[in-house]
Parts: structure tokens; sequence; C-alpha cells
């Protein structure tokens, strides 16, 4: 997709308080978000988190039961959705189905009465942007869903809106086109530069296409920061565990001495930039998190005459590979550590058999801790 100047008003979002319920079902609590001008913000979370409602709150398809949103400088609570200047593009397209491609670009634009010239050069601009000037003429079941999900996308940008909000655009394509599409349309935002805000309950389109993710759960904001953030430094247990694939490696522990991580099956010392904030806890019993691609595993171990010489470090806690799943590009171990089962990511090139013996080391600047009854982070 060509690079635009953009012509229109961008605005930062900032919702404080947002509550809403449906019939006594909380669906958000107080909800604190500021999404900053021409930032792609990903509301992400399991099916039932909110997010949805959030962004229709936003649009003003819903209206909250408590809780103010502003747009640029505008409390818009008591707008009509027409009056926000925002565009939605839905999980389902929206297209109507006997216009023309064209006719579908250029029906919000009548609508506001914009003039037949400006009509036509705005819809024509939006086509080239998005490479779908060769369709004009077409109507939507003549297209892939790769070129009807454009139309969608350009009918939200030829309006020149302050916001995009998109609510799952990508969910009906199949799994390629989907990876082709969120490259296109992260370069368009940045192209454009109008601030996105982008719902999803799959967490690979959030980390690869947001500026920063705000991850929802049972309608409470669980954290708010970056991708990269959002997986080095996860604010609690839910968002360790939510973010990542394999997800993370949580293996129940105690601390003890006030230096060590008892786990049962093998003790750890705790990294000198935890001793500290497990001294002042008043919580013992903990949750040691390791991500699969955080745990080093040695290799099997030699036999040599019936005497087993390890090739990994005597440090190391003893393991068993209970099963692998090659990947291709890399192969996940499923490892047996005492009565727990572990993960690991390893070179596509590892060779161990099932049932060998080997051993793994969880790097000290890698593993995260948690308050067992809390789920919070020790830091």
């Amino acid at each position: 997709m060509g690079g635009v100047d953009s012509s229109w008003l961008m605005a930062r979002v900032e919702i404080r308080g947002l509550h809403k319920e449906f019939e006594g079902t909380v669906a958000v609590e107080n909800l604190d978000l500021e999404v900053k001008d021409k930032e792609f913000v990903v509301l992400l979370g399991p099916s039932g988190c909110g997010k949805t409602t959030t962004l229709r709150c936003i649009a003003g398809l819903e209206s909250p039961s408590e809780g103010e949103i502003y747009i640029g400088d505008r409390l818009v609570n008591d707008l009509e959705p027409k009056e926000r200047n925002v565009a939605m593009v839905f999980q389902s397209y929206a297209l109507y189905p006997h216009m023309t491609v064209f006719q579908n670009l250029a029906f919000p634009l009548e609508n506001a009465r914009v003039s037949e010239r400006d009509i036509v050069n705005r819809v024509n601009r939006t086509a080239r942007l998005l490479q779908i000037d060769g369709f004009l003429g077409r109507k939507p079941a003549q297209l892939s869903g790769g070129q009807r999900q454009r139309v969608a996308v350009g009918r939200a940008i030829v309006r020149e809106p302050e916001v995009f909000l998109m609510d799952e655009p990508l969910s009906n394509l199949d799994a390629q086109l989907r990876v082709y599409m969120r490259a296109e349309l992260k370069k368009l935002q940045k192209d454009i530069g109008v601030t996105t805000i982008y719902v999803t309950h799959d967490q690979v389109e959030a980390m690869t296409m947001a500026d920063r993710v705000a991850l929802l759960h049972k309608g409470t904001l669980q954290q708010y920061a970056g991708p990269r953030d959002l997986y080095s430094r996860p604010t609690n247990q839910f968002v360790a565990g939510f973010v990542g694939n394999p997800p993370i490696n949580l293996i129940e522990c105690n601390c003890i001495d006030g230096n060590m991580i008892d786990a049962g099956d093998f003790r750890l010392a705790l990294p000198e930039r935890l001793v500290e904030p497990c001294r002042n806890s008043s919580a013992r019993e903990i949750v040691l998190g390791v991500r699969p691609q955080d745990v080093q595993v040695g290799s099997p171990p030699d036999s040599d005459g019936g005497v087993i010489v390890a090739r990994f470090p005597p440090t190391s806690v003893p393991a068993e590979i209970y099963a692998t799943e090659p990947l291709g590009d890399s192969t996940i171990l499923d490892l047996k550590v005492g009565d727990k089962l572990l993960k690991a990511v390893v070179a596509a090139s590892f060779e161990g058999d099932v049932g060998a013996k080997i051993g793994v080391q969880f790097p000290s600047d890698r593993i995260h801790l948690f308050h067992r009854k809390s789920g919070q982070a020790i830091r």
C-alpha cells in the first residue's frame, strides 16, 4: 500500500472510569485508558472480557453506565455515533451486496452530503491507497475475502475520521491472508497516521500490530503496555499466562530462608534482584514462572559402558523427555520434572528420545515470581 497525505484531524481518546452493566452483569469495570494521537492500541483478551463493549461505548453504539469518554477534547457521552467522527470496521465487513465497490465506498460520503466531485476524488484516492482501484465496478460477491476486507477498511478511510475503531476485522480470513493483512493494516495506519483502536482475542495480532496493548480480563484492565513489556514484564499471573506461545510454565513454590525457591522436586537460589522484594513480601507461597523459550536444556547424557555421562552442568534440574512436538523450525519438548510437566522450546536440530534423561536450567534473569493468592508479580 502506498502513502497518503492525510488532511483530516487526528485525536487522542481518553476513557475515564468506564463502567458498563447489562441487566446487573458487569461487562466493563472502572476502566481508565488513554490512547495517544496517531497511536495504534489493541484491546486484547478472552471472550467476554469487555473489549468489544468498550469499543462500542467509544463508537456510541452502547451507553456507559458510568464514566466519561473523550475524543480529542470533546466529551462524547451524549453525542450520537454519527456526531463522534469515528469510523468502525466490523468483523462481518458489512458491505452492501447490491452495490459496486465504488458505491460502497461512496455511500457514507453521500450520506454526509459531500459534493459529487469530492466523492469521486476521495473514493479514487482511497481505492488507489488500498490497491482496489481495479475493482471499483465489481460487487462484493465478485471479490475475494481479502479484497472485501480492503473495501470495508476503505469505507472507513474515505470518511476521513478522527479515530478508527476495528472489531476483529481479520477473523474471517484464512491464516495466510491474515498474516498478510496484519502487515498491510499496520503499514496503512502508520502511513495515514490515524488514531486506531483495534479489538482482537488473538495475541499474535496484538503483539505484531500494536504500539500498546490493553489486556482485559472479566471487564478489568490487567496491564496496559507495549508488546515487549507485556511479554517480558507481566504485571500478574493472568498476563503472564495469556501472553506467549506455548504458555508460560507456572510452578507452585515456597520461598524459604529468604533466598531460596523450593518447588518440592527441586530448589533454586533466588535471583539477587528478587531477594529484597521477596523478603519484604508477606507471602511465602509463590508461583515460579518460566517461559518455554527461556528454559535451557542440556543435551541428553551419553551412555558409556552403562555409565551415564551427563553433558549439562551439575546445577541443572534433572528432567525426562515426556513427549516431543516438532514444528519444523523448532521443537517443543514436554519435560517431566518430578511430578510436574513443563515445556521447553529447543532448536529443530535437538536430538533426544522420549524417556531420555536431560538437565534443565532456568536463567535467573528470565524467571518471574507471583504471589500465589493475589497473582500479582513480585518485583
